[in-house]
């Protein structure tokens, strides 16, 4: 189908009728193995591929950052559901996108540092990352009308569980992504301007190949949320139906009412202040609403245990839609991410 140069190779053709399941093998000129260094290895990025008959093609896609878990959760209980015979039209999924990320349990790839949501359109002869990129850039994205790309808060950061679309300059195609966040029925939707990535995220190659875009953040913290998983499936079988590539429903519950929020700009997100590193107490929570000037957080001293602890103000109204993690916070950490009501008209 397309004629991109690329080195990444695979032993499945995505093209075939019925279910194929196998590697995109990334090539490494030194590969690390278990006795030492081998050369002429390549990486295994799993790749699935289902279809029956014309329709749709989707892109379903978890791993795009290696330690986030709830989407990658999502994904194989979907492997295990979904066959060739309940869809019309076919289903491409990557399970683990960035599979060396997946691998070492780290946000980023041990191999190249390369974070895959940074790296669009990538490089068929860059770095490994680069290389992962822009097969998907150009080898899967001109197959396919939509792709689901499952993210969540990691290590670092828990969220609210969302389904996520970026706003667009075409109000047709907006409109369709608002309907699709809908469909996918989580109790809150985002609304954002852009992935923080930009133009090298998934959601720039998605624009330069006309490609409808949607994403979760789903929990985080460095674990698996049992409610975030079971929504974001019921999430994903909805939205399957509702793009026309499932034959019937394969899920009975339905949407609920979503609440959409538009995720502020990065100036308005709440962070640290304190020239001196401590433990950060929040004292709000997540889906709690805050206002301009409030104290959301204290940073306690573990040095000057006996000192007052510097507080931490919210510069803005807003919803808590995401918290961080870890405790020990200083200067320039962002505690707190805030959504507003969108008032865009959904």
């Amino acid at each position: 189908m397309t004629t991109a140069r690329t080195r990444i190779f695979t032993d499945i053709d995505l093209d075939a009728e019925g279910e194929s399941r196998g590697y995109l093998r990334l090539p490494l000129a030194v590969h690390r193995t278990s006795d030492g260094d081998a050369g002429y290895g390549y990486t295994g990025i799993p790749i699935v591929s289902l279809r029956n008959g014309d329709g749709p093609t989707v892109l379903l896609m978890a791993g795009n950052h290696g330690n986030e878990y709830e989407g990658q959760v999502v994904v194989m209980r979907l492997l295990r559901r979904l066959r060739a015979a309940d869809l019309t039209g076919r289903l491409i999924v990557l399970p683990a996108a960035n599979a060396p990320a997946v691998e070492a349990d780290r946000r980023t790839s041990p191999l190249d540092g390369g974070n895959l949501n940074r790296d669009f359109p990538g490089r068929p002869d860059g770095q490994p990352t680069e290389m992962i990129a822009h097969f998907i850039e150009s080898h899967i994205l001109p197959r396919v009308q939509y792709a689901f790309d499952l993210h969540s808060g990691g290590k670092s950061i828990e969220y609210l569980p969302v389904a996520v679309a970026a706003r667009s300059d075409d109000p047709d195609r907006f409109a369709r992504s608002l309907d699709m966040l809908k469909a996918f029925g989580m109790p809150t939707s985002m609304i954002i301007d852009h992935s923080t990535g930009g133009d090298a995220a998934l959601i720039g190659a998605c624009r330069r190949t006309g490609v409808f875009h949607l994403s979760t953040e789903l929990g985080g913290g460095a674990s698996v949320g049992r409610e975030e998983v079971r929504l974001a499936e019921q999430g994903v079988l909805r939205l399957l139906y509702h793009v026309g590539l499932l034959r019937t429903p394969l899920t009975t519950e339905p949407p609920a009412t979503t609440t959409m929020l538009y995720r502020t700009p990065a100036h308005e997100y709440i962070y640290a202040g304190s020239t001196e590193r401590g433990l950060f107490e929040p004292l709000v929570s997540l889906g709690d609403s805050v206002h301009r000037g409030q104290a959301v957080g204290l940073i306690r001293s573990t040095s000057a245990p006996w000192r007052e602890p510097d507080p931490v103000m919210s510069p803005c109204d807003g919803v808590v839609l995401a918290r961080r993690i870890p405790a020990r916070t200083g200067l320039g950490d962002c505690v707190f991410v805030l959504g507003r009501p969108w008032e865009g008209g959904a």
